[in-house]
């Protein structure tokens, strides 16, 4: 499954994860219906909204993460080095649940299609790992000289964050363009829930 492959490529490209592992969430919301159209037409309803506040659009699903540090600014004569940034990252997958009993052969579609889209979100959240992994190697030793009050340093590292949280967003985008276009993972998994394939 090329959802898997992807997922895989993004595990090895990151460097590896010295003292630190990521805290992974699944929060669900209700949804309700007897057949899978009802089911589907309740996410529509329920799901959740991401977005700007006022103009924001409700998602099938969706990935969040909380992300914040222990840095460790040491002067070391006129320089400064971050001698270590350890992060704490909280990724929370948000995922349609439903309310009640469905019958055997609804029940099979709907594990087929929360699996689909668990898979989907994972990779998601392998991006925002692989992004806190860059800014662990980057931040680690990170140094300027003449810098007594960390400012040069802090400024470098501000700006690498910035730089690096841009690309996330954009992959992330990307991703999702790709996986709901025209023959993507997301709009056949719709598909075949909806169909019954």
């Amino acid at each position: 499954m090329k959802l898997a492959i992807l997922l895989c490529a993004l595990l090895l490209t990151s460097p590896a994860r010295a003292d630190w592992k990521p805290i992974e969430k699944i929060e669900t919301y209700t949804v309700s219906g007897q057949s899978a159209e009802q089911l589907y037409l309740s996410i529509g309803e329920k799901g959740p909204v991401v977005g700007a506040a006022g103009s924001g659009r409700r998602v099938i699903a969706h990935t969040f993460f909380k992300l914040t540090w222990q840095r460790d600014y040491q002067s070391q004569g006129s320089a400064c080095v971050l001698k270590s940034a350890r992060p704490k990252l909280i990724i929370t997958y948000t995922l349609p649940k439903p309310a009640g009993k469905l019958d055997p052969a609804l029940q099979a579609r709907w594990d087929r299609f929360a699996a689909g889209l668990i898979a989907h979100e994972k990779v998601h959240g392998a991006g925002i790992i692989d992004m806190v992994d860059r800014i662990v190697a980057f931040s680690t030793g990170l140094t300027a000289e003449n810098d007594p009050g960390c400012k040069k340093v802090r400024a470098e590292l501000t700006a690498y964050l910035d730089q690096l949280s841009r690309a996330q967003r954009q992959g992330s985008r990307d991703f999702d363009s790709k996986e709901f276009g025209q023959d993507g993972n997301m709009l056949k998994l719709i598909a075949a829930f909806l169909g019954g394939g």
